[in-house]
């Protein structure tokens, strides 16, 4: 399998929709990587110049080193793997996996020899005269992804392979195409809107909103150190609690955050010394955004001892028994009559053990993990902290992992720009 380089690449559609903005990426040989984000944001049509399904606009993207811009998709060698992927019910599992190499008048031996080859990495090889029709969701999955294999491509390339499929059979063709690419060892690039998809399945993840790239790294460091608002809370089900207009002060020697109407919690010495420019911040009344993951917020006797000084009282609404975990949604200021709780910016979400004694209605102490928290700028969304020791990237994938993504207001002002540009000019009298 092969490596592909993307460097500035921007794709306009003739309409004049700006689907993808200076786009660059370099996906090593072997590596599974995941692009992901909402719908709209431009990821299939990164995927679809990749495999050139669709014209680049300017840009370049290589294979291998091979600029690959102005050759056919079937000059590039690349497989994509759609939804509907396709596989002839009237075949064996044999004939599906030949018809390829047959339509290609490869010699007979060779097909043999191919297709015997992929069926045992496949697990395929006591199913190989069975018709579709007797296999299981996973083994048709197998099958359609043989039909790429035998080929040897240099990458596959899927979109959103899996939105056709319910939602336990995902779960099992997620593990499926995990072992999959363990035993092909091949270049996957995978499109979807499903950030969990993208964190269980990938390498790393390049994470789009609106055409622009927001942040490359592995899941794990983009769960714990988001770039920005929107990778924060984009990574992460349940969804990461955030409580905008948040303050930080100095008050006898201490920092400390304020969030809410009445809440604030100490923040240890070695999470401000992570803080960038933290005299911009402390004591100026300048806004940021705190962010809390609900496993950080813990209501565990050990935890209200660990953490006295980052402990906030909250009145309970609803606590959900889901077996492995109870979800709390907890009520910050505890005041009668509030919004809705899908709309409240003083509700806080809670993971807890699921023994704990909590219902609906109790006032509880929580206490808030002061070295899992996360602050990014009221104004930019950009993160606030330095990235500690915990921190972990292949040195191979540092120019990636640095990365910084334009701020809303950057994006924007190019959008702005474009429509500027657009406009027809002013006739004279």
């Amino acid at each position: 399998m092969s490596e592909i380089l993307l460097k500035s690449v921007n794709k306009v559609y003739p309409a004049g929709a700006h689907a993808v903005y200076d786009f660059s990426l370099n996906v090593k040989n072997g590596e599974f990587l995941a692009i992901a984000g909402p719908d709209g944001c431009g990821k299939s049509s990164v995927l679809r110049m990749i495999a050139g399904l669709e014209d680049v606009t300017s840009g370049e993207i290589r294979v291998d080193g091979v600029l690959v811009n102005e050759k056919e998709a079937k000059e590039r060698d690349l497989a994509v793997v759609l939804p509907d992927y396709i596989i002839y019910a009237h075949l064996s599992v044999y004939d599906n996996l030949a018809y390829g190499l047959k339509r290609r008048k490869v010699p007979r031996e060779i097909i043999d020899m191919k297709v015997r080859a992929a069926a045992e990495i496949l697990g395929l090889s006591d199913s190989l005269f069975k018709k579709p029709k007797a296999l299981s969701g996973a083994q048709r999955l197998r099958v359609a992804l043989g039909r790429i294999f035998v080929r040897e491509p240099k990458a596959i390339l899927f979109d959103e392979p899996l939105s056709n499929l319910d939602a336990n059979l995902r779960v099992k063709m997620r593990t499926e195409l995990a072992k999959l690419h363990a035993r092909l060892d091949g270049t996957f690039i995978y499109v979807t809107r499903d950030a969990r998809e993208a964190m269980t399945l990938s390498t790393r993840i390049a994470v789009m909103k609106d055409g622009f790239l927001q942040q490359i790294d592995t899941p794990r460091n983009l769960y714990d150190y988001p770039a920005n608002l929107f990778v924060a809370d984009y990574i992460g089900s349940p969804r990461m609690n955030f409580y905008e207009n948040s303050t930080i002060t100095l008050e006898e020697g201490k920092i400390y955050l304020n969030f809410g109407a009445n809440n604030k919690i100490l923040l240890p010495k070695q999470f401000v010394a992570r803080i960038k420019n933290a005299d911009e911040y402390i004591n100026t009344g300048k806004v940021v955004t705190f962010g809390v993951r609900p496993e950080d917020v813990r209501i565990d006797r050990q935890a209200l001892q660990d953490f006295p000084d980052q402990t906030v009282s909250a009145r309970v609404d609803v606590a959900e028994t889901l077996g492995e975990k109870t979800q709390l949604y907890c009520q910050l200021e505890m005041i009668e009559g509030g919004k809705s709780i899908g709309d409240d910016p003083t509700q806080l979400i809670a993971d807890v053990d699921k023994r704990a004694a909590v219902s609906s209605g109790d006032v509880v102490q929580l206490a808030i993990d002061p070295q899992r928290i996360h602050l990014f700028d009221g104004y930019t969304q950009a993160t606030m902290l330095e990235r500690d020791e915990q921190y972990e990237t292949l040195p191979e994938f540092s120019e990636d992992a640095s990365f910084v993504p334009l701020t809303p207001q950057a994006e924007r002002q190019i959008k702005d720009e474009e429509v500027e540009q657009k406009k027809p000019a002013k006739r004279g009298r």
